[in-house]
């Protein structure tokens, strides 16, 4: 049985977050999808807890060695789950500001899962017009099924819309597939 690492970096400025529970769920989704494959490891990366280490810097040089620990591991992931909450239409500043750090090879092929939170259903397309070109730019493989929530779908812990909820199944399984696939060659290309 093979391990996956999966990278989580959730764009919540505050904890509790609707923005992380949507990760979670996420998450659990993912734990579902690889059983019995594989295992799963989780990181997760938090915006309220990385403000004071990427905030003030303006260069990765400039990062402390945790702030790099975080760019090794978003790095390494082998599916990464990429959500914010959506200010003005867009991500949060220090959510891009986290990914400008990156090298740009950092996630070649990587699947990534995208996801948002909002207040409302106008801001649904944050997805396909500010997601998915920022991770286009690394070259990862976003999955298709992006996940878009908002504050009616939540009961207080959790997303439990059906809608949500099936958008976060499918995009599990979109993920662990191509992960699965990805692991599968490189180990081919290792024996090789």
């Amino acid at each position: 049985m093979s391990t996956l690492k999966v990278v989580v970096v959730s764009g919540n400025l505050g904890l509790p977050s609707k923005t992380l529970a949507l990760a979670e769920q996420i998450v659990e989704a993912i734990k579902q999808q690889a059983y019995p494959q594989a295992c799963i490891e989780v990181i997760t990366h938090s915006l309220a807890d990385l403000g004071p280490v990427f905030g003030p810097a303006r260069h990765p040089g400039e990062l402390s060695d945790s702030g790099k620990a975080v760019l090794d591991s978003i790095g390494s992931a082998d599916i990464l789950v990429a959500v914010t909450p959506v200010y003005k239409g867009s991500y949060t500043g220090l959510f891009k500001h986290v990914f400008d750090f990156l090298d740009v090879k950092a996630l070649n092929d990587v699947p990534v899962i995208l996801g948002a939170t909002g207040g409302g259903e106008k801001h649904a397309l944050i997805i396909e017009h500010q997601l998915r070109p920022l991770f286009g730019f690394f070259g990862a493989q976003t999955v298709p099924s992006g996940i878009y929530a908002t504050e009616q779908n939540y009961d207080g812990s959790r997303f439990s819309d059906a809608i949500v909820n099936e958008r976060i199944h499918a995009a599990a399984r979109q993920a662990v597939v191509a992960a699965l696939i990805r692991a599968d060659q490189t180990q081919l290309c290792e024996v090789a």
